[in-house]
């Protein structure tokens, strides 16, 4: 059951969001906020896995208390859901360690599939959105060498570039012949080494340092 805590100050939308969610027996909605401090307070009795987050809200908008749930519940994930697309909510929200970016006019069924592939540790990012994150961060990181620490064996970057892709730790046990529980362990290592909280950051990371070639 993964259980889930809406974030968004407008009641028709928090109305529509239940309804979509409730149609799925697997999700919980376990809590509906109505901006960022209203969200962090709700979190440690409610303890979502997932919070659908907006961007502007009053008091405190989504890139704030995404930053602020990363920092106080780092297994709490967060998909920001919203109507903007501008370059600067983007790359806020994902340096703010969000792990996907939708917009809501998405169909309902993949709002359902990436909150539960999100859940199990998959990243989403709104396909008209990708395209500028990445070469937002090509054009203008890749020019910067990664920090000395950043060393990671032959199998670390293979699994890294897998994730940089998008691919699960089910998906990448099996294109590497490895039982996922050896692909947990990597992951785990890598986010350390790479001192970040959560795939979605690694992968940011892993394209501005250009630790892996995507090109294939």
């Amino acid at each position: 059951m993964v259980r889930v805590l809406i974030c968004d100050d407008q009641l028709i939308v928090c109305e529509g969001l239940e309804k979509i969610l409730a149609s799925d027996p697997e999700i919980n909605l376990v809590g509906i906020a109505n901006d960022g401090l209203e969200a962090l307070a709700l979190i440690p009795e409610s303890k979502p896995n997932i919070v659908l987050m907006d961007l502007k809200m009053p008091r405190m908008n989504g890139v704030v208390a995404t930053r602020k749930i990363k920092e106080k519940y780092p297994d709490t994930s967060v998909i920001i859901l919203t109507t903007y697309d501008d370059d600067e909510w983007v790359f806020d929200a994902i340096r703010s360690g969000a792990a996907g970016y939708l917009l809501k006019d998405l169909p309902p069924a993949d709002l359902i599939k990436a909150i539960k592939e999100t859940d199990k540790g998959k990243s989403f990012v709104d396909p008209s959105i990708a395209p500028k994150l990445l070469t937002n961060i090509s054009e203008t990181s890749l020019r910067a060498d990664p920090p000395t620490n950043f060393q990671l064996s032959g199998r670390e970057i293979d699994i890294l570039t897998l994730i940089t892709k998008g691919y699960t730790n089910a998906d990448i046990a099996e294109a590497l012949f490895l039982s996922e529980g050896t692909i947990r362990n990597y992951v785990s290592d890598l986010l350390r080494t790479l001192e970040v909280s959560d795939r979605t950051q690694a992968a940011v990371v892993a394209i501005k340092y250009g630790l892996v070639d995507l090109s294939d």
